[in-house]
């Protein structure tokens, strides 16, 4: 038999300094965009126009000591992205959006971070990374695809990459049209 919750108590909102307090720890922790930080106070505060004036007050507040900052986030983040998961920048584009970074400064970000990168050997060092190697059949084959598209790589550079491993040509054709939306 299951012990009994105790029924939790409703927390009191958070004054704008003790909000201000919440939000550096909540930065110490990891960097984070405005979009997550203000998700993030919108627990700790009243419901309506008090709580957003709050929440507000202390974006611009952090945002003036160059605490937050999405700008630099983004380009952080996608160096980060590139140098230790080796994702492409697709997959980097979306985590980006996810995390509600504006969509202008991420084609930016992006455009700068990937600009010298060559996209092929950042797919080859990611497939090193995961320990795959060359696929021997077409199930294999399959299997690299999905996880290159999933790392962001385009498809031409996927099935580069199969072609100087000798994939079949009907292995890179039965894939090329799963890739195919169905036509209307």
């Amino acid at each position: 038999m299951p012990f009994p919750r105790k029924p939790r108590k409703p927390r009191e909102p958070l004054t704008e300094d003790a909000l201000y307090e919440y939000a550096v720890q909540a930065l110490a922790r990891r960097m984070r965009t405005v979009a997550e930080l203000r998700r993030l106070m919108r627990t700790r505060v009243e419901p309506g126009e008090p709580g957003e004036a709050k929440i507000v007050a202390v974006i611009a507040r952090l945002q003036s000591q160059r605490y937050l900052d999405d700008r630099s986030f983004a380009a952080d983040y996608a160096r980060l992205r590139q140098e230790n998961s080796r994702f492409g920048k697709r997959r980097v584009r979306q985590d980006l959006q996810v995390k509600g970074v504006n969509p202008a400064l991420i084609s930016e970000t992006l455009d700068a971070a990937y600009e010298n990168v060559d996209e092929e050997a950042l797919a080859r060092r990611h497939l090193e990374r995961k320990g795959v190697r060359q696929p021997t059949n077409d199930k294999e084959s399959a299997r690299v695809m999905r996880m290159l598209v999933r790392a962001g790589f385009s498809t031409s550079t996927i099935y580069k990459i199969l072609r100087q491993w000798n994939a079949s040509e009907e292995a890179l054709t039965a894939l090329d049209n799963l890739n195919d939306p169905p036509a209307l």
